[in-house]
């Protein structure tokens, strides 16, 4: 329609109209209504019902000051390693639980694959995957949720990643205080044998010359030597334990052989000639005799602080595989749970019928605008169906 200048007016929508053409065609909305409801009420109550139980776990926290970790700090660098266990906070727990030895052993523990009626143990896995869901929160805490259309089940899945998590904890933090403790081990038994070595050694010349005393200033340069020689040997203990599990472009590896260079750069300062020597200044002047006992006593020395260092460190990677490793702590045990968690019967044909009402609303329009068609534009749709049919 054009108004008195040529301009295409827009026609104006009349909601009057509107409502009449709905209420013209009331008795087609009421039945595809009709009919969408009683279908959605059918399907509705086909769906199994499905029950919801929650376990929460909170993963081990990092020690105090006190206790134990105050013996680790008198124990030195390896000892902090031994008392590390497993860190990381709730993210490395939560791996752990989305992880595949975890959901083959829960598998296996209820066995699953015939709950689930699985052709194999990846469709199992697939099958807990969609039953299962883990999830961290901010505080820390980890929810295991478990579904299943059993509610006895679906409490023992979640009880069951539990028990399993903390078997897993378990068993890699005593597998890496294993580790450390054999090493450690074989190291006691050269120091141990080089101590012998040396107090014999020591004695039977002790022995031979009738040495009984050295001055003042050759024992204080000796035990200087034998207690910078302990610390270097403690380092290189340490770094050995981490090149076992790390690279030398770790920042640990980088911080403990900085350590190693200042203490043999001291070591070289003591002995006067800028390494590891067998020779000390301090005494220098002693007759043979006496210069040879003190270095015999110096070797004696530093066997004996080696092995003391090396047995602390011993006796606390002991009590770390000893204890119990995971720690970990289950606030929530899952329950059998009450009321199903789903399906939501209710929003289902509540949806069905919003989606129905309008779906009605659209076809009852089309329908109002194709029966007021022109002339022309009916012969115009019916050259298009010919033409459609004729391509086919």
């Amino acid at each position: 329609m054009m108004d008195p200048q040529g301009n295409m007016e827009e026609p104006e929508i009349n909601l009057l109209e509107l409502l009449h053409v709905v209420v013209k065609r009331k008795m087609l909305i009421i039945k595809i209504c009709t009919i969408t409801v009683v279908a959605a009420v059918a399907y509705s109550l086909t769906l199994p019902n499905v029950y919801s139980a929650t376990a929460k776990v909170l993963p081990p926290q990092k020690e105090g000051g006190g206790g134990l970790s105050a013996l680790l700090g008198q124990a030195g660098g390896l000892a902090g390693i031994a008392a590390g266990g497993l860190g990381g906070g709730s993210d490395l727990y939560v791996g752990i639980l989305k992880s595949r030895s975890v959901a083959d052993a829960v598998i296996k523990q209820l066995n699953l694959v015939e709950v689930y009626k699985a052709k194999s143990l990846e469709s199992a896995r697939k099958g807990l995957e969609g039953a299962v869901k883990v999830q961290g929160g901010k505080d820390g805490i980890i929810s295991i949720v478990a579904e299943d259309e059993d509610p006895k089940r679906s409490a023992q899945l979640a009880n069951a990643f539990v028990e399993e998590l903390a078997r897993t904890t378990v068993r890699l933090n005593l597998s890496k205080a294993g580790t450390e403790r054999m090493f450690l081990e074989k190291r006691l038994d050269i120091v141990k044998n080089d101590l012998k070595v040396a107090e014999e050694d020591l004695k039977t010349f002790s022995q031979r010359n009738k040495i009984v005393q050295v001055d003042s200033q050759a024992k204080a340069s000796i035990e200087g030597v034998s207690r910078l020689k302990a610390d270097l040997a403690a380092k290189e203990v340490q770094l050995a334990v981490l090149r076992s599990n790390q690279t030398d472009e770790s920042s640990e590896v980088k911080a403990v052989l900085t350590g190693i260079r200042r203490l043999r750069g001291e070591l070289g300062a003591l002995t006067g000639n800028g390494g590891v020597s067998e020779s000390i200044p301090a005494i220098g002047n002693v007759p043979g005799v006496g210069l040879e006992y003190s270095r015999k006593l110096r070797e004696l020395k530093t066997q004996e602080a080696i092995f003391e260092q090396l047995t602390k460190q011993y006796e606390v990677v002991k009590i770390n595989e000893a204890k119990d490793s995971s720690s970990l702590q289950i606030l929530d045990e899952a329950v059998v749970p009450v009321n199903k968690s789903k399906p939501r019967r209710s929003i289902i044909v509540i949806l069905a019928a919003a989606c129905s009402l309008f779906a009605s609303i659209v076809l009852v329009f089309v329908q109002e605008y194709i029966a007021k068609l022109s002339d022309a534009d009916i012969i115009i749709i019916e050259d298009i169906k010919r033409s459609t049919l004729s391509l086919k």
